[in-house]
């Protein structure tokens, strides 16, 4: 297993020494760089781009909260960079301030409690993979200072731990059973109730309340598509269209299929780590052509990639804009090709698979957990497509798509007979644009993509 590269920050030598020496007993923990300020941190993570930063708070020049903004200022530099703050104060308000911007990757420990047990390790391992870790004596300081005798009903208690757990109002409401406005409404009414009750010594634990409320809701507004699997103009017709689990409607679009050829080959001479990079790269690429001519990036598995044009929202001219998507994917991928070919890096030629027709596009799963997708037989046909796609950089489009495309060449395809299909499939192969002079005709097809 390839150790997790980590750059330890904390201006004290003492301690930055014993934490070195803590990390360095982990074989799948490697601490490639140290620094003690807020440049010297951001310039040695820039230059190094760690996985893991593990930082202290407070360091020059101010000593104030400079290892917090340098953690930021490096995820913005380094999206995905995984962050461990250690920290001597148990005051609430640092953590919140660490994960105002969502939780993901990020991890806030105790100084004192880092030894115990695997922590510290335990923390790194999570944050490299997108988790989050919140050291418990904070929350437990999240709840305590405002918990008193008769403060507080029970059920008013259990709703501010599942807050100060970090719990979003989606998580406690399916937790209780309860309609998301319940929840909504209790909440509020917590806080109104601590806000006229609050004393002299109970303002602060309110502060850092609505402080973690505030980052809570942003964790859920910023993380939500990500979370729950949901393409963003999905979420947005979610809030505001409404919408239930199971709930479809019949929508007619064009679903792309690409997959990348002789990926396993690839994987098995190359490095994970950077077979890792290349997919991050592919994937943004891939994502950038699609969401450019109005598609939606539906799940990527593995190398492949699938996007539907025409969903969430209807799209008269979903073909065309597909046809361009696959087009500029290509072009993409080339580019990062050239660039890969240049560090000794294997390239990723596409296959892609376009079809057109009536879908049912739903929203299954749970209240919890749920995933947009597309239902229909042209959803197949795309993949089976896809397969006929070769050699690497030629699109094979359904005869639907075809007839639609309008502005681009095609050649005609034979009559192929696909797997899980009893009927022979039409198909075509893309050209490119058509000049002003020149057509290619396609011969009319049912919608299943044979000929009629």
């Amino acid at each position: 297993m390839q150790a997790i590269t980590v750059v330890l920050a904390d201006d004290n030598l003492i301690v930055r020494e014993g934490v070195r020496a803590l990390l360095d007993r982990d074989p799948e923990v490697d601490v490639v760089g140290v620094a003690g300020d807020y440049d010297e941190l951001v310039d040695t993570a820039s230059s190094l781009a760690p996985q893991v930063l593990v930082t202290d708070i407070r360091m020059p020049p101010s000593f104030q909260n400079e290892g917090i903004e340098a953690a930021k200022e490096i995820r913005r530099r380094l999206p995905g960079t995984g962050v461990v703050v250690l920290s001597q104060y148990d005051e609430p308000e640092y953590a919140v301030s660490l994960l105002s911007d969502g939780a993901a990757g990020f991890a806030y420990l105790l100084k004192d409690r880092v030894a115990d047990g695997d922590r510290l390790a335990r923390a790194i391992r999570e944050v490299a993979t997108g988790g989050s870790m919140l050291d418990p004596e904070i929350v437990a300081a999240l709840v305590t200072p405002v918990r008193g005798p008769d403060e507080l009903a029970p059920a008013e208690e259990d709703l501010l731990r599942m807050i100060a757990e970090g719990r979003t109002v989606k998580a406690i409401a399916a937790a209780r059973a309860c309609p998301l406005e319940t929840i909504n409404g209790e909440i509020e009414a917590l806080f109104l109730h601590l806000a006229q009750d609050a004393t002299a010594g109970r303002e602060g634990a309110l502060r850092r309340l609505r402080m973690l409320q505030q980052a809570i809701v942003d964790r859920e507004e910023q993380g939500e598509t990500l979370s729950r699997l949901l393409p963003g103009g999905l979420v947005r017709k979610l809030r505001e269209q409404g919408g239930q689990p199971g709930q479809t409607e019949r929508l007619t679009v064009t679903v792309l299929m690409s997959d990348v050829r002789g990926y396993s080959g690839i994987a098995e001479r190359t490095d994970p780590a950077a077979l890792a990079g290349q997919l991050n790269e592919h994937r943004r690429e891939m994502n950038a052509a699609v969401l450019s001519h109005g598609g939606t990036v539906m799940q990527y598995v593995g190398d492949a990639v699938m996007a539907v044009f025409g969903a969430p929202f209807p799209q008269a001219d979903h073909a065309t804009q597909a046809l361009a998507a696959a087009a500029a994917m290509h072009e993409r991928q080339a580019a990062l090709d050239a660039t890969w070919g240049a560090a000794g890096l294997s390239p990723f030629g596409l296959g892609i698979g376009l079809s057109t027709g009536e879908v049912a596009a739903a929203l299954l799963g749970s209240e919890e957990r749920l995933e947009y997708t597309v239902v229909g037989d042209i959803v197949n046909l795309a993949q089976r497509l896809q397969d006929l796609a070769r050699p690497a950089g030629t699109t094979v489009v359904s005869g639907p798509t075809a007839e639609l495309g309008n502005g681009w060449q095609f050649e005609s395809l034979p009559a192929q007979k696909v797997k899980g299909r009893v009927m022979p499939v039409t198909a075509a192969r893309v050209l490119g644009p058509a000049h002003a002079t020149e057509s290619t005709t396609i011969e009319p097809t049912s919608p299943g993509g044979a000929r009629a």
